[in-house]
């Protein structure tokens, strides 16, 4: 951290940072990273750009700090689940109730969406907090698998390709809205799909 950044340790300039964090993610996650500005966030928060500079040493920063605290709520809410539901006599279910929560708690507008999808490729921070959470979903779902009498064999891959296959329909679902396209058949297939995974 720079000289200038300094962390706050009194519980009202905590607050303010948190304000902060929570405007920057938010407005990021309507608006798109690249037309938010530090302005604009600091006005969210209820302080002066100054303030914010002297917590963050610019909106990427405010970024990194968003997508630590949120990112899980964001971009993997399938953790929200309760994992001990992947039982082999409820797991249609338990397919259809991921597949909801994610479409339903999306908050992401589609230009946010498509940048921060661009900074994966793009900027080593990100990419490296995406593969760090994407392993550990998988590898918690192998665990939970594991722990129900789901057969060990290549299920680490397996639950990857689920995964996958899930990410794609909600996005699909969310973002590329074709009128040709009936959802709740392509639902269907994605979670027979998945089932045979496992069968």
């Amino acid at each position: 951290m720079e000289e200038n950044i300094r962390m706050p340790r009194q519980k009202r300039a905590i607050e303010k940072r948190e304000k902060i964090i929570d405007a920057g993610f938010t407005l990021i996650c309507q608006n798109g990273y690249y037309n938010t500005n530090t302005a604009e966030i600091a006005k969210t928060a209820g302080v002066s750009t100054g303030i914010v500079y002297q917590y963050f040493k610019d909106k990427y920063d405010i970024f990194l700090e968003g997508l630590e605290k949120y990112g899980d709520e964001i971009f993997f809410p399938m953790l929200k689940i309760d994992l001990n539901s992947f039982k082999k006599d409820t797991f249609e279910n338990t397919l259809r109730n991921m597949i909801n929560i994610y479409i339903n708690d999306h908050k992401l507008s589609k230009t946010a969406h498509e940048e921060i999808t661009s900074m994966i490729h793009s900027n080593k921070d990100v990419a490296d907090y995406f593969y760090k959470r994407e392993m550990l979903m998988t590898e918690t779902l192998v665990d939970i698998f594991l722990k129900n009498g789901f057969n060990s064999n290549h299920l680490i891959e397996k639950v990857h390709v689920m995964l996958g296959m899930i990410d794609n329909l909600c996005h699909e679902v969310i973002y590329h809205q074709h009128d040709n396209m009936d959802y709740n058949a392509m639902t269907d297939i994605v979670i027979t799909n998945i089932t045979s995974l496992f069968e």
